[in-house]
């Protein structure tokens, strides 16, 4: 079995799908979550100056979903064809995008502009975003096991993930309009080992 080390923030953000996809195996790693003071004198170390960061046997690894996405072939859960493989990532690939409003007014200084682009976030964004998510569920043999194939892939709790990010939105109950959605999340996260890192891992400002 491979040493791991992830080195993140001390938050959720772009280190849970990674700490997930770890949970959801029970394979032991390195949790190494740093301050953000300190964080410039951990920079250089990173191969692009940036976390998260995943270690294997001491071989250095950066971009999010391309970490997780090695985890996800090492651990099966990368999908069993090229096609559900690359269907996986397609989806993984439209979390990302769906949730590119919310680092914009995360960062915006105007509390105005911020509150209405969180509006437009939670009201018109996300919910275009989640109708076309189902209609792909959906489109799975009715929508009730997995987004590919039969079996539960990394898209499935990269979903969930996102689903919680975007609480970060200020999205309220954001599956409620969305049933089949909201049975998936519900069926990710009562998997036993990812229900425990759930109820165990740190509680963090994000």
């Amino acid at each position: 079995m491979p040493s791991y080390k992830l080195t993140y923030f001390d938050g959720r953000g772009r280190g849970e799908i990674i700490r997930l996809l770890f949970a959801y195996q029970g394979v032991d790693y390195t949790d190494e979550r740093i301050k953000r003071e300190d964080w410039p004198a951990h920079k250089a170390s990173a191969p692009f100056g940036q976390l998260p960061m995943l270690e294997v046997d001491g071989v250095k690894l950066c971009q999010s979903n391309s970490c997780a996405r090695y985890l996800a072939r090492k651990f099966n859960l990368a999908g069993k064809t090229e096609l559900d493989q690359a269907r996986a990532d397609m989806l993984v690939d439209c979390y990302d995008d769906a949730t590119k409003p919310i680092l914009t007014f995360f960062m915006e200084k105007d509390e105005t502009k911020k509150a209405e682009a969180k509006k437009k976030f939670a009201e018109e964004q996300l919910p275009a975003s989640l109708a076309l998510l189902e209609a792909i569920l959906i489109s799975n043999k009715g929508g009730d096991k997995f987004f590919v194939g039969d079996d539960l892939t990394w898209a499935d709790i990269a979903f969930m993930n996102f689903v919680q990010w975007t609480a970060m939105g200020g999205a309220v109950n954001p599956l409620a309009k969305f049933p089949k959605l909201a049975a998936l999340d519900d069926r990710v996260k009562k998997i036993p080992k990812i229900a425990a890192w759930l109820e165990k891992r740190p509680k963090t400002e994000f």
